[in-house]
C-alpha cells in the first residue's frame, strides 16, 4: 500500500490555490514582496478582498507578512510556491494548442 501521508493537506493547498485571484497574487509576490495597497493597484481588485485572500494565503502558508512599523508587506514563504504556480501555468500552457509553438 502506498504512503498517502500528505495528501490531505495537499488537496487543501490546492484548494486555497484553486483561485485566479490568489493564483496572481502569489504571482506577484514571487516578483518581490508588496504591501496590501501595491497589490490592489497591480491587481485593480479592492483592497477587501485583497486582504480576504492574503488571509487564505496565509493561513495556508503560503505567505508571509513583515510588519515594518505601520506598514506590512507580504512575501511568499518560500520558493516552492512560485515554482508551484509557475509550474501549473507552464503545464496548461503546454496542453493548449492555441499558445503552443507551431
Amino acid at each position: 500500500m502506498r504512503d498517502d501521508h500528505g495528501l490531505s493537506e495537499a488537496a487543501q493547498l490546492f484548494k486555497v490555490l484553486g483561485n485566479e485571484s490568489r493564483l496572481r497574487l502569489l504571482r506577484l509576490l514571487g516578483e518581490a514582496p508588496r504591501t496590501v495597497g501595491e497589490l490592489v493597484t497591480a491587481t485593480g481588485l479592492s483592497q477587501p478582498l485583497v486582504s480576504q485572500h492574503l488571509r487564505s494565503l496565509k493561513q495556508a502558508g503560503l505567505v508571509t507578512p513583515d510588519r515594518r512599523g505601520q506598514s506590512v508587506s507580504y512575501q511568499l514563504a518560500d520558493d516552492h510556491v512560485s515554482h508551484i504556480v509557475d509550474d501549473a501555468v507552464a503545464h496548461v500552457q503546454e496542453s493548449d494548442p492555441t499558445t503552443a509553438a507551431d
